[in-house]
């Protein structure tokens, strides 16, 4: 079994990194391999509503030169995924919104491609938002016929500057409890 975490975070290895690498140690001590896609430093554009997708049938947006097939091919490929946000202005960053817009319409448009994966939110908040931020990438999940995968709170951690989230106890044991949820469901899935 394999999960897929990206992090939409501008930040490389900021606090919603760290957030989601807590839920992949849980992970990988239940035997299950993870990698992590950091999207800083990428530019990812929206959807272009060119409807090609469910024209071409090939499991790839006819958008090149950026992550999107790649990611198309490797959320395929895994049997979980975690998207990661930190909050920007009450919702998640617009690169991960475009990596859910286009992988999204191809997803459909080639036979449900994320249908029954496990999928799970992760966002790393200041102070408000994170509600929205969370609720918005779940309606993603379950839009894609994903099971979403819940913890001991909301998938949240509390911090603004890099490395603030640790500090927020509540928030790891959740990222703790998520990693070993997310494992537990895995295994029934996949019996």
């Amino acid at each position: 079994m394999k999960v897929l975490a990206i992090n939409g975070s501008a930040r490389k290895d900021g606090n919603t990194a760290i957030l989601i690498r807590k839920v992949l140690a849980e992970l990988e001590r239940e035997g299950i391999e993870t990698e992590l896609i950091q999207l800083s430093g990428h530019i990812i554009r929206g959807c272009t509503a060119c409807d090609m997708c469910t024209k071409n049938l090939d499991d790839r947006c006819v958008v090149e030169g950026d992550l999107i097939n790649e990611l198309v091919g490797k959320m395929k490929n895994a049997d979980g995924i975690i998207l990661g946000s930190p909050v920007y202005f009450s919702n998640m960053t617009s690169e991960l919104k475009a990596v859910i817009d286009r992988v999204g319409r191809v997803a459909r448009a080639n036979n449900w491609l994320l249908n029954r994966k496990v999928g799970a939110a992760v966002v790393a908040v200041r102070r408000a938002g994170a509600l929205t931020t969370f609720n918005s990438i779940n309606h993603f999940f379950l839009v894609e016929n994903m099971m979403v995968v819940g913890s001991s709170y909301w998938n949240l951690g509390i911090g603004r500057n890099i490395g603030e989230v640790e500090d927020d106890e509540e928030g790891m044991r959740t990222m703790e409890d998520l990693g070993r949820n997310m494992a537990w469901l895995l295994k029934k899935v996949n019996a």
